[in-house]
């Protein structure tokens, strides 16, 4: 790809993230608010300092539905370490990347902490460039029902399905289960979802998809919140809720391919960070009751065909 091209397809994904990120903060909005809250998302505009561009920020903390959330928007452009450049395709050092990254966690342990993201890497020297798309989205409920996951799952399969040339549902899902797998644990971090990265083919099918996977994020969620943000829950449900959110926080900072992205590139720590949780737990050799919703809960978590 050379440089013109490159612009070309940089200025078309700058402009759909920064877009979702409206979107979808305007959507989560509206949840709390339907929910009786009055909690709103504060925005922190940012700039790269070890290169260019920067970001949008935005958190929503101590609502009544969502107690902590936050939806990053960013389009830098900077050199990669050199050891890290290694690791990515491509020649050269030089890189630029935008994307939305977002997670949201839920005040009541009934409703599942979700993520998702979609980015748009560039790597080069010159007028020659490597690029790609990543991202994805996956659910984490600390009780889980199978409702509730196939309908989730059932929203990605068909955003791939209407892309087959580019999105292999059944390859992002167990590519999804693979990679939020919680492998010092042995145990999966939730339910999965869809992951992929390194599409580096048809770019311009490649970009359809996520623009219509991006644009898929509230249907796959907000159903599944209406249902369980009235389920009653006390102290138990809360405490088991805060030592799963503790593997949640295992999970970002020891495997995160983000998370360690924007540490290796210098990003801005807060907006890295906005993915961990306000409160979590961790009670030594900590084990569920034998036959108690919290082991099925566990039980459930293991990978399996949803839809």
């Amino acid at each position: 790809m050379d440089t013109a091209e490159l612009d070309a397809l940089w200025e078309r994904s700058t402009a759909l993230f920064r877009r979702r990120q409206d979107e979808i903060c305007s959507g989560l909005e509206r949840l709390e608010q339907e929910r009786g809250g009055t909690a709103r998302f504060t925005e922190d505009v940012w700039r790269y300092t070890r290169g260019s561009g920067g970001g949008r920020t935005r958190v929503i903390s101590e609502g009544v539905l969502f107690e902590k959330g936050g939806v990053n928007f960013s389009a830098v452009e900077g050199t990669f370490p050199e050891d890290f450049a290694a690791t990515l395709p491509g020649p050269g050092r030089h890189f630029r990347a935008t994307g939305i990254s977002l997670v949201i966690h839920p005040r009541n342990p009934h409703v599942p902490t979700v993520h998702a993201n979609f980015r748009f890497i560039a790597k080069g020297d010159g007028n020659e460039w490597t690029a790609w798309f990543g991202g994805g989205a996956d659910l984490t409920p600390y009780y889980p029902v199978e409702e509730d996951a196939r309908h989730f799952h059932s929203v990605w399969k068909a955003v791939c399905d209407a892309h087959q040339e580019v999105a292999d549902y059944r390859a992002f899902k167990r590519a999804c289960d693979e990679y939020f797998f919680i492998k010092h644990r042995n145990e999966p971090r939730g339910i999965g979802g869809i992951f992929f990265d390194y599409l580096r083919n048809e770019l311009a099918a490649t970009f359809a998809f996520v623009e219509a996977a991006s644009a898929r994020f509230l249907e796959s969620y907000e159903p599944i919140v209406r249902r369980r943000w009235l389920t009653p829950y006390g102290e138990r449900e809360r405490r088991w809720q805060l030592i799963r959110r503790g593997r949640y926080v295992e999970f970002n900072l020891v495997y995160d391919r983000g998370t360690l992205f924007g540490l290796r590139t210098g990003g801005r720590i807060e907006s890295i960070l906005m993915s961990l949780p306000p409160l979590v737990a961790w009670e030594y050799n900590f084990m569920p009751e034998p036959g108690s919703a919290e082991e099925k809960a566990l039980q459930l978590l293991q990978p399996r065909d949803w839809v």
